[in-house]
């Protein structure tokens, strides 16, 4: 597809479909046809709450008929309109399926779609597009590792030894815990003499 701008579109910064929060928000229970209203908002300088687009959704998962979510918004006062494939894989952990969107573009299953240059779309269906991450230097994301696991070790403690915490699933280490333990692991790896010196020297 072409690119508008010899900047990097940004996946971070760009309107988001996301599978997840569909079932969440009760899109995607089984034999129904479901409609909507998805509307995204950001914080401003002020500290209020922005309206950044909307989009009116269909979400047809009734048995027999192959399920699919229909967008239906305006991009640049151009009307836009089309569906987009919903298919489904079995669970790991033998309950249920997993849910994902089949890209109109590119074929591909995914959990999220970014709508760039006025359609949902796999972020593989983009030339040059980033992840902000991307675009920071080495040394700046080592800063923002360190910094950031200082900062938010005491949440990550906190999270880890909840009541209800759940560790382990059928004796196998759940992801959530070992991301947490990893980011724990990494915070008490970071003397304070490395922290002082990346807020100091930035290195």
């Amino acid at each position: 597809m072409p690119r508008y701008s010899t900047y990097p579109t940004l996946y971070d910064q760009v309107l988001q479909l996301n599978i997840s929060k569909l079932k969440v928000w009760g899109y995607l229970e089984p034999d129904q046809l479901k409609l909507g209203t998805l509307t995204w908002s950001s914080t401003n300088w002020g500290g209020r709450k922005e309206e950044r687009g909307s989009i009116s959704i269909r979400v047809n998962t009734l048995d027999g008929q192959r399920p699919f979510v229909e967008l239906d918004y305006k991009y640049r006062d151009e009307p836009r309109n089309y569906k987009v494939r919903l298919v489904t894989t079995p669970s790991n952990l033998g309950k249920g399926v997993i849910w994902y969107f089949l890209c109109p573009h590119t074929n591909k299953r995914c959990r999220k779609l970014y709508l760039i240059g006025g359609h949902f779309l796999h972020r593989e269906a983009f030339s040059g597009g980033m992840y902000e991450s991307q675009t920071k230097s080495k040394k700046w994301r080592n800063m923002e590792k360190v910094i950031g696991s200082y900062f938010g070790i005491d949440e990550y403690y906190s999270e880890i030894h909840k009541k209800h915490f759940t560790r382990k699933y059928a004796g196998k280490p759940t992801k959530k815990y070992l991301k947490l333990k990893g980011l724990i692991d990494s915070y008490e790896k970071n003397s304070t003499f490395d922290i002082e010196r990346l807020l100091t020297y930035g290195y």
